[in-house]
């Protein structure tokens, strides 16, 4: 049996790809219509909830409400960084660096324990 910070987490990094490519994924397909973009979005976004969904059940009572949405949001921008780099071919520079790393300092807030 997986321990479940590491299936929360791990099922949280799956959703939050199929969500970044349901969000961003089409940027790269202008001349596609929208109404196309958006049914192909949606069907991505069903394979997203199916994964987030669990984990968010899953992970709830080892992790708070707060916890969760903030393990999130730290995968992603990680992910999102993983991805204007190697599929929209974007550069990330030195203030994107330091904008990730105050999110992350702000995680330090909502993890300790006071």
């Amino acid at each position: 049996m997986i321990p479940t910070p590491l299936a929360t987490i791990g099922l949280l990094l799956l959703s939050n790809i199929f969500m970044t490519f349901a969000w961003y994924g089409h940027l790269k397909f202008k001349a596609t219509p929208l109404y196309i973009v958006i049914a192909v979005s949606w069907g991505i976004a069903f394979f997203e909830y199916c994964l987030q969904v669990p984990a968010n059940r899953m992970g709830y009572g080892h992790f708070s409400g707060a916890e969760l949405k903030t393990i999130q949001e730290i995968i992603t921008l990680l992910v999102f960084a993983a991805f204007s780099v190697l599929y929209l071919g974007e550069s990330l520079h030195w203030n994107h660096a330091a904008g990730f790393a105050m999110i992350a300092a702000g995680a330090f807030f909502i993890f300790h324990k006071w």
